[in-house]
């Protein structure tokens, strides 16, 4: 049957749908900090936490303050808000002659950090300070003629070529992660040379005997990663003795999800055997209860989160189904998960270990922050 609409009617109709479309785009136009409550309460503990000078944790470089700087323009405040402004001077009184941040604390992670941060600031005003912290960090990087510790110049068949370290020394891959990170953040394609060097150190770090020719990994195909293949490999959680044979190095998850999205970042797709071996170890450490693969450890059980998280968003899924069958919303879980460790007072901290500074409550409710972001995002 046809139904007659009188003009009246029309007209209501049309104000109505009106209505209804200006609601929407209001609903759309609020902040994310406005949106979502633990993240709009957990900014709040921070920006009532701010240090004097500027800063969060300073004492540890420019870093965890370029970490919640992030958190505050991702959930929609303004780079003119005056917490923000007040932080961006205290990290821009960091960098260096050579273009880095805090060139004598922790240089690569502090750098890799504030760079990521610098690159979503809206507008060009950072342009110069990314492209000197782009070489300042390439610079760091691991290439022949420097040479190990021992003495012995580094080449392509060196275990340290390509990686990133704490200093001078040896490379690892949580220093590595964060480069790659920080040079993809600001748009260094994968084609480059120092993601490529990158990738290599990288995939030296997987226990993969079919991409992995180091001697660590010889016979090995659980996909897992260690903390760096440099010096015969080094695990942060130990290694598991055999009667016959040399010791495994033990993967963990920390690393592994370091080392997934490191490779994304770096050029591979979800077809490389690399990360086809990586998302089997996933598969089959399947927790967010503990840090997987440490002995039930929850040691950087935050900085695994934010690693999780972050690796996920690369791959660019919402779903991952385990070992066992069980399909998983990575996003959900995670979410879960944070928001029932959430404090009273919005702030989250490790009460379980305070290795890696993980009962330093600003740093380590600025990692949930950012988690939490990368759940609010399809």
């Amino acid at each position: 049957m046809r139904i007659q609409l009188n003009n009246l009617t029309r007209k209501a109709l049309l104000v109505a749908a009106a209505m209804a479309l200006m609601t929407a785009h209001s609903l759309q136009a609020k902040p994310l900090y406005k949106i979502d409550r633990p993240l709009g309460k957990a900014l709040d503990y921070l920006l009532a936490h701010q240090n004097p000078n500027g800063g969060w944790v300073p004492q540890i470089g420019p870093g965890a303050t370029a970490l919640v700087v992030k958190a505050l323009i991702q959930a929609g405040y303004k780079p003119q808000f005056k917490p923000i402004v007040k932080a961006m001077k205290f990290i821009e009184a960091t960098r260096g002659p050579d273009g880095g941040f805090s060139e004598m604390v922790l240089p690569n992670y502090n750098t890799c950090i504030v760079l990521s941060t610098l690159a979503i600031m809206p507008g060009h005003a950072y342009k110069h300070q990314i492209k000197a912290a782009q070489k300042f960090l390439i610079s760091l990087q691991r290439v022949p003629p420097m040479k190990e510790t021992n003495g012995k110049v580094i080449t392509k068949n060196s275990s340290w070529y390509g990686g990133v370290g704490y200093g001078t020394g040896r490379p690892d891959l949580s220093n590595t992660s964060f480069f790659i990170q920080a040079l993809h953040d600001s748009g260094v394609p994968a084609s480059n040379p120092a993601m490529k060097r990158a990738l290599v150190f990288v995939e030296r770090c997987q226990e993969n005997s079919e991409t992995n020719p180091e001697p660590f990994a010889r016979g090995l195909h659980n996909g897992g990663f260690i903390y760096t293949p440099a010096n015969g490999g080094e695990s942060a959680f130990g290694n598991a003795d055999h009667i016959n044979g040399p010791p495994t190095l033990t993967p963990y998850g920390t690393m592994t999800y370091s080392g997934l999205k490191s490779m994304i970042y770096a050029g591979l797709t979800k077809h490389s055997p690399q990360v086809r071996a990586a998302l089997g170890w996933i598969r089959s450490h399947w927790t967010l209860d503990y840090n997987p693969g440490t002995g039930g450890s929850r040691m950087g059980l935050f900085y695994y989160y934010l690693m999780f998280a972050r690796t996920f968003r690369a791959l660019r899924v919402s779903t991952i189904t385990d070992i066992n069958g069980v399909k998983h919303n990575w996003r959900r879980e995670i979410r879960h998960k944070l928001i029932s460790l959430q404090r009273q007072n919005g702030s989250w901290y490790n009460k379980w270990s305070n290795r890696w500074l993980e009962q330093v409550a600003p740093l380590v409710t600025a990692y949930s922050c950012l988690i939490l972001e990368d759940t609010d995002k399809k």
